[in-house]
């Protein structure tokens, strides 16, 4: 088995403005380092983790070249590339919600994207079994003319779309898993058949107006979308109940070339911009279902493009547990948190609850 590790120490470098949590504050209040809860360090100390403990050895790491214009024009319009670019060139700003940016965002956006083609194509083109691409600025919120959510490029509809363009593929499935509704590549995708979009997420948590179980595609793509809106304090059991009777049959029926995990860490106990108490475990046996998934329907064809997750503390050991389980290596970094948030989990009553919404969901499949 290979695992690829695709990263650029540029994608480090992005930052926004005067930003405290999920608000602009004026400045009347001390803003965030870096000016973003999505800022460098939980992706920083990820990559610092697996070079101590020695995991990155068991990993292939590369770099990539920026999307090209091209790649980022079949999924944005010149419209709002160009303005993009413009104001980038400006010394930076924001276009849309929640998406400041500063010097140089639009190249280092397109070197996100970069990462995340990258990594697809290497998976596609046989070169190894599965791969994990570190973008930042994430990408599962922006829509094809519009960036929310810290996203200003949409890093896996790009990657799909330079596959296809290139002949690698002809169907591909994106189970996101971050925290928060893939909204933007629900969007790129909501007019197809040819790819499944899969959303798991804390209900109404961001962006508040979409991900709905209703919203099932539209034209071409009805039933080719699939939102699981998840209530605030789901939990590690909840989380794989989830996947197994919900996620994962969706994806076997549509039988996909790849699969593609929009993976976001933001789900974790201690995030701050989430409720749903999921541990490292969670995203270890999480990894193990999609990979089983992967070998049975698309030749283990899987990727991961990182996208959420804003504890610095907890985000390293999450990604760590994920890529040691893609890699089948034996190296380690325990969970820190092991014997406390198993603590913090719903008792019966919640799971209780949580069957019943499930199996409302299934039934109405």
């Amino acid at each position: 088995m290979t695992t690829g590790f695709f990263w650029d120490e540029r994608c480090f470098w992005h930052g926004g403005g005067n930003y405290a949590g999920m608000l602009p504050v004026g400045g009347l209040v001390q803003p965030l380092d870096g000016g973003l809860p999505e800022n460098p360090e939980t992706k920083r100390r990820l990559k610092n983790l697996i070079e101590v403990t020695g995991l990155a050895q068991a990993l292939v790491l590369r770099g990539a070249p920026p999307a090209s214009q091209t790649d980022l024009l079949r999924v944005h319009p010149a419209s709002y590339l160009d303005e993009f670019k413009a104001l980038s060139d400006a010394g930076g700003g924001e276009l849309g919600r929640r998406t400041p940016f500063g010097p140089g965002g639009y190249e280092l956006a397109a070197q996100s994207a970069g990462l995340a083609k990258a990594a697809l194509h290497a998976v596609l083109q046989g070169e190894m079994t599965n791969a994990y691409s570190l973008s930042r600025p994430p990408g599962h919120h922006c829509l094809p003319d519009f960036p929310n959510g810290f996203c200003l490029l949409n890093n896996i509809g790009i990657a799909i779309e330079a596959a296809r363009a290139a002949g690698l593929a002809k169907r591909f499935a994106v189970l996101d898993w971050d925290v928060h509704h893939g909204n933007g590549t629900e969007a790129v995708f909501y007019d197809r058949s040819d790819v499944l979009t899969v959303s798991l997420h804390q209900d109404r948590n961001y962006p508040m107006d979409t991900g709905a179980f209703q919203d099932r595609g539209n034209g071409a793509g009805a039933g080719f979308n699939l939102n699981i809106p998840l209530p605030p304090g789901t939990g590690h059991t909840g989380y794989l109940a989830a996947m197994n009777r919900l996620a994962i049959p969706a994806i076997r029926s549509f039988a996909p070339d790849v699969l593609i995990i929009a993976c976001g860490f933001d789900a974790a106990a201690n995030d701050p911009l989430g409720r749903m108490l999921a541990t490292a475990d969670t995203f270890t046996q999480m990894t193990r279902q999609v990979m089983d998934l992967a070998d049975d329907v698309c030749a283990g064809r899987l990727v991961m493009v990182h996208e959420g997750g804003y504890s610095e503390t907890y985000v390293p050991f999450c990604g760590h547990s994920v890529l040691q389980e893609m890699s089948g290596s034996q190296i380690s970094a325990p969970d820190p948190f092991a014997e406390v948030f198993p603590l913090r989990q719903p008792d019966a009553r919640f799971d209780a609850f949580l069957d019943g919404i499930l199996s409302d969901m299934a039934a109405a499949l």
